[in-house]
């Protein structure tokens, strides 16, 4: 059409128009009588950046042509997404939708209020640069117009939006817990806040990686240390807005590179990279016996005589494969249009958290379809407490001295929801160093300075293929870790990943003994993605294939 209508001029051409009559837009006499044809820029829940081409002919029939890098809509869907959808309708059981209450500005001003709490008491950054750059996931920056500001009162660490109907959602920050946005109404949480605090020594007296004092001799001799300044140039691309990007090669930091304002002790956003730090903590516990990966879940709105549910296992949960009831910007056929998506309400409903999810039906039977929705790290997250509490012991406090405090994290700050449950499916932050403790962890089978942490079996667990999701033929995720099997990022099959939206990655590559983290500012995302794909290749190549 482009050459048809001699449109393919050369960038290089200038021309000076000459004075044009303006005319009123043109309006269809009848249905079917134009074109229209429109390139757009998206990313996925996971931060992967996209372009699509939307091209409509309207003349005896209307044509949707998406050219997507990875589509996640269920209309105009392509070929493996109808297999996709009509694989799970064959499957599909028949149980009732029932969609969140509320309206969905309220919940989307529940999300602002949430980010600007924990950007600006936790991270530390400007509340203008928060509000035009930061956590559109739960907080749509088209939607931000029409909310107001009204309160940042720093000394109480309170944040106020306004709704145009008057409406009002805060969020505080309460002792150790991060930010909780309240019912609407509501001054207080449902729970007691404590102070959690590490008990390891000052950071600045330990050598990494229990702390922060680098070693002073130079690199190996066998990185390419060329290379990997020319990755780091190539990483920090100015519309990305990278606020950290931290290499280690065998458990050693080789690279670090933060943005303005941002230093190794700032704790950022991470979002679903969370669940990677529940799989974690549920590791922790399975280690310790609490649990089994092959047990029946024992949660207890599913113990009712007959109730289908009691049939999800751990290891269902772990693989995002229980097959709840909800809905979810992933899903192949998600429609935008609504009802609001469970999968945001976990965050910004202001409910018990663990009590949704847990009372969610059956869509389709325990581990045959795979699907992407925080019904199950929120599930995972309610056993995790459930097992703590039942031990006596300080549910809130349990990161921090049994995973944390053993392989030196301290910045870490997991939110939680009114009731007190944490929200680690994607509300917390951490700084760059801490993400690559968390994954050196893995990288080195579970064991840290000589102690088990996690089961060698547990760290193969969570790098395998759910089998849900392979049956599917999409063998690209394991237990709340995304795998590389179909290599979609430039990097060797092996690696394995923790994700989250607005570009927040962390690889895992033992093929080469490498930890790559890459932290960003939301608004940037398709650039820093970008930006991070161009750089990975020459961070592998920088380094000799592990023997």
């Amino acid at each position: 059409m482009y050459c048809a209508m001699k449109l393919g001029r050369s960038p290089r051409t200038e021309q000076r128009l000459s004075t044009r009559i303006h005319q009123p837009l043109a309006a269809p006499a009848e249905l079917h009588q134009i074109w229209a044809l429109d390139f757009m820029s998206d990313a996925l829940y996971g931060g992967r950046a996209f372009r699509r081409l939307n091209f409509l002919r309207l003349q005896s029939i209307l044509v949707w042509v998406l050219l997507l890098a990875a589509a996640h809509h269920g209309y105009g869907a392509s070929e493996p997404q109808r297999t996709l959808i009509e694989r799970a309708k064959s499957l599909e059981l028949s149980t009732p939708y029932v969609p969140p209450p509320g309206d969905a500005l309220e919940h989307e001003a529940s999300g602002y209020a949430k980010i600007l709490c924990s950007s600006v008491f936790v991270t530390g950054l400007d509340p203008r640069f928060v509000a035009e750059n930061v956590g559109y996931f739960t907080a749509p920056y088209e939607e931000r117009a029409k909310l107001r500001i009204t309160k940042i009162d720093r000394a109480k660490q309170i944040v106020e939006v306004s709704l145009p109907n008057g409406t009002v959602r805060q969020a505080v920050r309460v002792g150790s817990q991060g930010c909780v946005t309240l019912p609407i109404g509501r001054s207080q949480v449902f729970f007691t806040p404590s102070a959690v605090k590490s008990t390891l020594p000052n950071p600045n007296t330990q050598p990494w990686p229990m702390g922060d004092i680098l070693p002073s001799d130079g690199m190996p001799a066998e990185i390419d240390q060329q290379a990997i300044e020319r990755a780091l140039k190539t990483a920090d691309d100015p519309a990305g807005m990278t606020a950290a990007l931290l290499i280690t090669y065998k458990g050693r930091i080789v690279a670090e590179h933060y943005g303005e304002h941002i230093t190794y002790l700032t704790p950022l956003e991470g979002w679903s990279m969370g669940k990677s730090i529940v799989a974690s903590l549920l590791g922790v516990l399975i280690r310790e016996h609490a649990y089994s990966l092959s047990q029946p879940a024992p949660i207890p709105q599913w113990q009712a005589p007959g109730d289908p549910r009691a049939k999800i296992t751990v290891a269902d949960i772990m693989h995002m494969s229980s097959g709840l009831r909800i809905r979810s910007p992933a899903d192949p056929d998600f429609d935008e249009r609504g009802p609001y998506p469970d999968h945001l309400y976990l965050y910004t409903g202001s409910i018990d958290s663990f009590n949704y999810a847990a009372t969610r039906p059956l869509e389709w039977p325990p581990n045959t379809v795979g699907r992407y929705r925080n019904t199950d790290p929120v599930l995972a997250s309610y056993l995790i407490r459930l097992a703590v509490e039942k031990r006596h012991e300080d549910y809130h406090a349990f990161p921090q001295r049994e995973l944390f405090d053993r392989i030196g994290i301290r910045t870490m700050v997991l939110d939680v929801d009114p009731y007190g449950n944490f929200l680690t499916q994607g509300y917390e932050q951490g700084s760059a160093r801490d993400w690559a403790r968390l994954a050196n962890l893995y990288l080195q089978g579970g064991v840290w300075n000589g102690e088990r942490i996690l089961t060698n079996e547990f760290v193969r667990f969570v790098r395998t293929p759910a089998p849900a999701w392979e049956a599917d033929g999409r063998p690209i995720y394991g237990g709340f870790f995304w795998l590389n099997e179909d290599l979609r990022f430039p990097v060797p099959k092996d690696s394995f990943l923790m994700a989250g939206a607005g570009g927040q990655f962390v690889f895992i590559i033992p093929s080469r003994q490498l930890v790559i983290v890459r932290l960003g500012h939301y608004k940037g995302v398709a650039a820093g993605t970008a930006a991070l794909r161009n750089a990975l290749p020459m961070i592998v190549n920088a380094v000799p294939p592990a023997s």
